[in-house]
């Protein structure tokens, strides 16, 4: 009761104050306005904090911040900080289940835990009906035409071209175009 006799009375606009309080935050810091010596139609706006406290430590809510540099005409109320402490508090809870959900994802970086084997350049992908089951070929039926040769796994793919280094030609033109440095060995000199 005291605290806020006090602020009513620092707050009046008498004639003789040189500084009038104009609010307080949650944190304690009070924030003043005077008026200007060189420019008398204008108010500067100050906070002061407890002096025991570090220039660093001091925390300003953006709220009172944006009324230190006139961003805002008036000053923000007790309840408006409150709700801005709930809705941090909310943001905080949605950036942590945010984060779960990134975490549960698996990451492009991580090593696969399965290879997936790729088919071969004439396989074809095996296809089953869902209402039956393999069809049974019997000994009798000629082979389709339409059927694709399927191809034998143990042979070799056929040898393709071998690629020439276009280097390699210009090396044998160079005069010491195929020089490689030794090996560097160090030895003891006497």
């Amino acid at each position: 009761m005291v605290n806020s006799l006090w602020f009513k009375w620092k707050g009046l606009r008498l004639p003789w104050r040189k500084s009038f309080l104009v609010g307080q935050d949650l944190a304690g810091n009070t924030f003043w306005e005077f008026k200007d010596q060189l420019n008398a139609g204008r108010y500067r706006r100050i906070v002061k904090f407890d002096p025991k406290t570090h220039y660093g430590d001091v925390k300003v809510t953006p709220q009172w911040h944006q009324w230190l540099r006139y961003v805002r005409p008036t000053p923000p109320t007790i309840e408006e900080q409150r709700q801005d402490l709930v809705r941090q508090a909310q943001m905080k809870e949605l950036a942590r289940l945010a984060d779960e959900r990134w975490a549960s994802k698996p990451s492009f970086l991580d090593k696969p835990k399965t290879q997936h084997q790729t088919p071969g350049i004439g396989a074809e992908p095996a296809t089953t009906n869902a209402n039956s089951g393999p069809v049974p070929v019997s000994a009798d039926a000629p082979s389709s035409s339409t059927q694709a040769p399927q191809p034998d796994p143990t042979s070799t793919p056929p040898k393709t071209r071998k690629e020439e280094n276009p280097w390699a030609k210009a090396d044998r033109q160079v005069p010491g175009g195929n020089y490689q440095p030794e090996a560097w060995s160090p030895t003891s000199k006497r």
